[in-house]
């Protein structure tokens, strides 16, 4: 009998889908470049699992049912074209590639329209939920051939994480690159959220003095409540953690924190399209500062600031930063929907919100009981233009604001970086304001550009020139707007 789908590369990720689908009864090919590791792979973990070792592109080919579904778990970038190269001359017209890895969602665009003008379907399929999520059931965004989706819908609904209700955390998510995209915007929120949580964590440590175990103890009862999450759950866990010694592993962890790129993506295609994604900007730029250790350590012992001191109730400080940290949360997914309801528009991928919620309410890193709020809030009104208009998040952040203030005043007192905390409140200040000082703004490019200026006064879209020196003429540049 033929497999119904072929993988190449059993790495971590690869080997765990693959035994993810034959615990599901999907019968599956392998193929890596390296035989060794398809061998070795077949007789370990993958040992009477009826998982067939493949050691040629070819014999994957030959050994796959039709329509042929190759999955490949291969590195972003030139990997993937390279394979697609060597694959796609052994299969027939209207067979599926699927990249599982984290490709940047441009690349899949590209190979979406180029497979197909060669008759071949594409599917660009962000996978989340890590080795564990691959194993036990991983969320999936797929994108790219709509045409694909009823063949792979079988199987990657089967593998997928399900919710409470049994629904699958994977959907068809839209054209070319969409999936590939929203798999990205996934990881922007994640990096904000970890940021988020660990400068909470440093507030409790330093300011507070409170212990690992303290800590512990604050996260165990966020875990059961409005903050209950994975990141959360994983945080409680760690604070509990000790080394060989009894004291806590993570304290002997080195503050340089590293990144594989996602983050990066998410703010640079954020910029490039003009949405103000402040919060998980800012998660990245802490991240690139972290890695900076020799030089943050020289500069500890020359550049001095406040010795952090809390004269305060401790308990119920340690609420507010529950609180806080609640209201910057909304405020990073907020940031997060906003940049794909812009990429929907920009690409025309009719992205579906809600689900996208259902989708990431499972398997992935960022799952948490707060997904179902985004989800209810799409379902009432999908056309919704910004989280915060919800009445939930709108009443949830009119509440929560004044803990997040009171917890970044003792931050900024105490000298304590709290860079994402700090921009989920500067976005709601600035969300919320009818009137910015973006007048002034604009009369400066005007006066040292003659980029012109629209008036309160005059009908929208008309554009206006001073002569602010007198020296300048009436000669305006071009208006535009990046």
């Amino acid at each position: 009998m033929p497999s119904q789908i072929g993988l190449i590369g059993v790495g971590l990720m690869g080997e765990n889908l693959a035994l993810n689908m034959a615990g599901k009864g999907i019968s599956v090919s392998v193929f890596d470049a390296s035989a060794d590791r398809v061998e070795q792979f077949v007789s370990s973990r993958g040992h009477g699992k009826g998982i067939e070792a493949c050691h040629s592109l070819q014999a994957l080919v030959a050994s796959i049912e039709r329509p042929r579904k190759v999955l490949l778990m291969v590195p972003a970038g030139r990997p993937v074209d390279d394979l697609i190269e060597s694959v796609t001359p052994l299969l027939d017209a209207g067979d599926i590639l699927i990249d599982g890895g984290n490709s940047h969602f441009s690349d899949t665009t590209r190979r979406t329209r180029s497979l197909e003008s060669q008759g071949f379907l594409y599917v660009g399929a962000g996978v989340s939920g890590g080795e564990e999520g691959a194993l036990l059931g991983p969320s999936i965004m797929p994108g790219g051939s709509a045409a694909a989706w009823a063949s792979v819908k079988p199987i990657f609904q089967a593998i997928a994480a399900k919710v409470d209700d049994g629904v699958p955390c994977c959907d068809w998510v839209g054209a070319e690159g969409a999936g590939h995209f929203v798999k990205m915007v996934h990881n922007g929120i994640e990096y904000g959220d970890m940021q988020l949580i660990c400068e909470v964590y440093d507030v409790m440590r330093t300011l507070l003095g409170m212990t690992a175990e303290d800590m512990h103890a604050a996260f165990a009862e966020w875990s059961e409540g409005e903050l209950s999450s994975y990141l959360i759950e994983i945080t409680r866990d760690i604070l509990a953690v000790k080394d060989q010694d009894g004291l806590p592993l993570v304290d002997k962890i080195l503050d340089k924190a590293g990144q594989k790129g996602t983050g990066k993506w998410t703010v640079v295609t954020a910029l490039d399209i003009g949405v103000p994604l402040t919060l998980i900007t800012e998660s990245v730029f802490a991240r690139v500062l972290s890695s900076m250790k020799d030089e943050r350590v020289l500069a500890s012992s020359v550049l001095k600031g406040p010795r952090p001191h809390f004269p305060g109730d401790r308990k119920a400080f340690v609420d507010e930063l529950g609180r806080a940290l609640y209201a910057a949360k909304i405020i990073s997914y907020t940031q997060g929907y906003q940049l794909m309801r812009a990429a929907s528009q920009a690409f025309g991928w009719e992205l579906n919100y809600g689900g996208i919620a259902l989708m990431w309410r499972g398997g992935c890193i960022i799952r948490s009981v707060f997904l179902e709020r985004i989800k209810q809030a799409f379902d009432a009104d999908p056309a919704l233009a910004n989280l915060l208009l919800d009445p939930f998040f709108r009443d949830t952040l009119v509440e929560a604001q004044q803990s997040l203030r009171n917890v970044l005043v003792e931050a900024l007192k105490n000298g304590i970086p709290t860079p994402a905390l700090s921009a989920a409140l500067a976005y709601y200040d600035g969300y919320r304001s009818a009137n910015l000082p973006a007048n002034l703004l604009q009369a400066q490019r005007d006066f040292f550009g003659a980029h012109q200026y629209e008036r309160v006064d005059q009908a929208r879209g008309a554009f206006f020139h001073t002569n602010w020196t007198g020296r300048g003429g009436d000669t305006a540049s071009t208006v535009y707007a990046a």
